[in-house]
């Protein structure tokens, strides 16, 4: 079954399509967090940004990477926050990869990347060169 946005891709459900190519497509989010708040996704359907292939995931950055200013200057924000959620657990509601462009103006009430965890973890210096060289050997 098609998720809500492949259904946007494919014109089934209405959307505020603000940017299309061969490859993404990005919207205004129908339960925006501020004004102009913007989805950007991939127009074929990948739940994990760990599924999206290299060349898709390059137009989708490039796609990003366009958008931001425009959307902070239709909107004249003072600063963006962009972010995936990546899995359930991290709240992805969507199955289908998408990139938030949240437009940010000073006294907002909304916080850094870092307030989105609860308790921090405590590692100490021998947990974080594990973690460290696990990553560098599989990257």
């Amino acid at each position: 079954m098609s998720t809500i946005f492949s259904q946007i891709v494919e014109g089934e459900i209405p959307a505020r399509i603000v940017y299309e190519d061969e490859t993404t497509v990005a919207f205004l989010d129908a339960n925006p967090l501020a004004p102009g708040h913007t989805l950007v996704i991939p127009k074929d359907e990948y739940e994990r940004l760990n599924d999206v292939p290299g060349d898709v995931a390059d137009d989708l950055y490039a796609t990003i990477h366009r958008l931001v200013p425009v959307v902070e200057e239709a909107v004249d924000a003072d600063a963006t926050t962009v972010a995936f959620n990546n899995g359930e657990e991290a709240g992805q509601e969507v199955p289908h990869v998408h990139c938030h462009i949240v437009p940010r103006f000073e006294g907002d009430g909304g916080g850094p990347i870092h307030a989105i965890a609860g308790d921090r973890p405590d590692l100490d210096d021998d947990e974080l060169d594990e973690i460290a060289g696990e990553i560098e050997s599989n990257a």
